[in-house]
């Protein structure tokens, strides 16, 4: 049986270190703060949000919510994160993601300052981690990196499977374990004989919103297993992961849960990410 990576405790203690170090930026007249902009209704997104904002809440950094319709215009939202970018009492914008499909992603990341894009989605941001230079690493994909350095999960010449190619997933996760040495294969829907790439992964990152869609027949004896997914049942029943898990448990020699495992340190990491753009902005 697997090994639980267990992402919600690991979060809580990096929460509570980052709560000290609010404590000690609040003593010297600093108070660090986060500007969340959501374009719509949409029930996920609004979940996500408030955990976000409860989280800011919780360490003591001060969060902005700017909740703007759904029909609105792309140019009203790129004015506002260029007014946010400006403002001196913001140090980090989150806008969350996805938009409304009449609004172009590109354009609203690319007018976040560097310096504050603590989600590090900007092409300026996903550039310099191509590069090996990040200022600001994809919350998600810094957050799967603590998690397998926490356990003490070697990466360095690793065969690293990531399935998904997302910017706000797949993509940085697999930039970001190349930086690490790994050997890395990104595989996606139009992927072919994926399941022969999956049994020869030795670490197996799973991004792609597909409801327990990988098996344990699909994972190579031992691998380590990280499942990005997070899948809500429409008609009520539990939460699960783009992992099916009582198959893979038996196969892998680490997993993470759904809920409690990569979703905690998403968040753990976006707090982090703030109260280093604080620092840097002192």
């Amino acid at each position: 049986m697997a090994k639980i990576l267990d992402g919600k405790s690991l979060a809580k203690r990096i929460r509570e270190e980052l709560k000290l170090k609010v404590e000690d930026l609040r003593k010297k007249g600093v108070i660090p703060s986060l500007a969340v902009i959501l374009v719509g209704d949409d029930p996920s997104s609004i979940v996500y949000v408030n955990m976000k904002r409860k989280a800011c809440e919780e360490v003591g950094i001060v969060s902005h919510l700017f909740h703007l319709p759904a029909n609105a215009k792309q140019e009203e939202v790129v004015e506002l994160v260029n007014d946010l970018g400006k403002r001196e009492d913001i140090n980090g914008i989150l806008v969350q993601h996805p938009l409304p499909s009449h609004i172009d992603e590109l354009s609203v990341f690319s007018a976040i300052p560097l310096k504050k894009d603590v989600d590090g989605l900007s092409p300026m941001s996903l550039g310099r981690l191509a590069f090996g230079r990040p200022v600001f690493v994809s919350c998600t994909a810094l957050g799967v990196l603590e998690l397998l350095k926490h356990y003490e999960i070697p990466i360095e010449g690793k065969d690293v499977v990531v399935m998904g190619r997302s910017i706000i997933v797949g993509k940085p996760i697999a930039l970001l374990l190349l930086q690490n040495n790994a050997t890395v294969t990104i595989c996606h829907s139009k992927t072919k004989d994926i399941w022969e790439k999956t049994k020869r992964a030795d670490i197996l990152v799973v991004a792609i919103g597909r409801a327990e869609f990988v098996k344990g027949e699909h994972i190579k004896h031992g691998a380590v297993v990280i499942d990005c997914g997070y899948n809500r049942p429409p008609e009520g029943g539990r939460d699960v992961g783009d992992v099916h898990f009582p198959s893979a448990e038996k196969v892998a020699s680490f997993i993470t849960p759904v809920p409690g495992g990569v979703g905690p340190m998403t968040i753990a990491m976006l707090l982090k990410n703030t109260i280093k753009a604080t620092e840097v902005a002192l």
